[in-house]
């Protein structure tokens, strides 16, 4: 088998080569040019050690080198080479107590997570395989490296990361891996947020989303997303609804952009739902405040992910709002951008069409129809540039005081009053009949 390498790898290793060390490409990057797929990182593993690396090469950053890892720049690009190595006892579910280096490439993959992620190449041995990596990605499995007890155990992120792969490839995880995963997914409670969001988020914006479900089956959910067990628990006797709250988002994930904020938001759109649930005399499900309820709790769940302020942010409104339906009229649907902000868009309409089509099919036609009406206006209104924020109001607080007005909360009042106007008739944001309307009634 070839794979092609680039330039600058090739230099590395050749140079490597030169001086009396082995080294190869090791890794995603060999299990990715098996796929046909263009690596985004390459990554090396060498005989030599970190300091004889340095040695080598001119230009290097000390990025890891108390695990061996030292990255060399390469027209302006950083690859990481790694010293081979054994890993020692894990003390914490994530880090080896101690790493000690070893001569036997083989002994370095002994070590990785999944026998696909455990294969080297150089155009000189060609692919090194001990654990049938080819053959695995050629079955379209994920299979730890090994004995799979062991693996998790020693970093339990590997556990989500099984997932994650195979929402990534669309793979099937092996019987004995998976078996591991549910009996040591306890372990999860040792990972910091941060680790557990980044490898949640690679799952939710990956191909297929759907495999949020192992979380659920694999009991992974239970200790890092519990709110994710009740969901996929809750039945929803509705003629809207054919599935459980879980299983409706599964579906609504699958017709979403794969976009970070809006599949997060599709995740958590329903959130609030097991909490806001009763019935009617005739034994219909209700879910009355769970778009309101659901961004608080949608607010909590992210800050408990360590999730940045900007998404976060981003994601609630999306929640808060997922579930609201503008009369059709340009006045309507004009202050409800003005409510929920402008920002929002088209994002929105992206995740209310993924809700709709993940639903029953009882009167989705019409709830089609009327969301393609809203995204008329919605685009007839932004066409026509319709003022719908302070900021592009024809007057300022500038105005008002050149104009005799002292500064105070009055300026912020009267420009909102002002707003309220346009926002009615968009015709009448002008700076004339604007400050006319003022001088007449606010008496400045």
């Amino acid at each position: 088998m070839k794979i092609e390498l680039p330039k600058a790898v090739r230099m590395i290793l050749d140079e490597l080569h030169r001086r009396g060390h082995e080294a190869y490409a090791v890794g995603g990057c060999i299990r990715d040019s098996i796929l046909g797929k263009a690596p985004k990182d390459w990554d090396i593993t060498t005989s030599a050690k970190p300091g004889q690396v340095k040695e080598i090469f001119g230009k290097t950053i000390d990025t890891g080198i108390q695990h061996g890892t030292v990255t060399v720049l390469a027209d302006h690009i950083g690859y990481e080479v790694t010293t081979y190595r054994i890993d020692g006892e894990y003390e914490d579910a994530r880090h080896p107590k101690k790493v000690v280096y070893t001569t036997d490439v083989r002994e370095d993959l002994r070590r990785r997570d999944f026998t696909i992620n455990a294969m080297a190449y150089n155009e000189q041995a060609g692919l090194v395989d001990e654990f049938d990596g080819a053959l695995d990605l050629k079955k379209g499995i994920i299979r730890c490296v090994g004995n799979a007890a062991e693996r998790f155990t020693e970093d339990a992120l590997r556990i989500l990361r099984a997932v994650r792969f195979a929402s990534q490839l669309d793979f099937e995880i092996e019987e004995e891996t998976a078996r591991a995963a549910s009996l040591l997914a306890d372990n999860l409670a040792k990972i910091s947020a941060e680790r557990i969001q980044m490898e949640l988020t690679k799952l939710l914006v990956s191909p297929h989303p759907e495999k949020m479900r192992l979380l659920y089956e694999l009991g992974l959910s239970a200790v890092m997303l519990p709110e994710w067990n009740v969901m996929m628990e809750t039945e929803q006797n509705n003629p809207h609804h054919c599935d459980t709250v879980g299983g409706h988002t599964i579906r609504a994930l699958m017709e979403v952009p794969a976009d970070k904020v809006l599949r997060y938001a599709v995740l958590l759109h329903d959130v609030a739902k097991p909490m806001c649930r009763s019935e009617d005399e005739e034994g219909i499900s209700h879910f009355h405040g769970h778009p309101e309820e659901g961004a608080k709790l949608a607010k909590k769940i992210l800050r408990r992910l360590k999730m940045d302020n900007a998404t976060t942010d981003a994601v609630c409104r999306l929640v808060k709002y997922h579930d609201c339906n503008p009369a059709p009229t340009r006045k309507s649907v004009r202050r409800m951008i003005y409510r929920i902000g402008s920002e929002s868009y088209p994002g929105l309409f992206e995740v209310k069409r993924a809700d709709i089509l993940a639903q029953s099919e009882y009167k989705r036609t019409e709830k089609l129809e009327a969301l393609a009406c809203y995204r008329r206006f919605y685009d007839e209104i932004m066409k026509r540039k319709e003022c719908l924020s302070l900021g592009e109001l024809a007057v300022s607080g500038s105005d008002l005081i050149a104009a005799g007005m002292q500064p105070g909360p009055v300026i912020g009042r009267t420009l909102q009053a002002l707003l309220e106007i346009v926002i009615e008739e968009p015709e009448k944001n002008t700076k004339e009949y604007l400050m006319r309307y003022t001088l007449e009634n606010l008496f400045i």
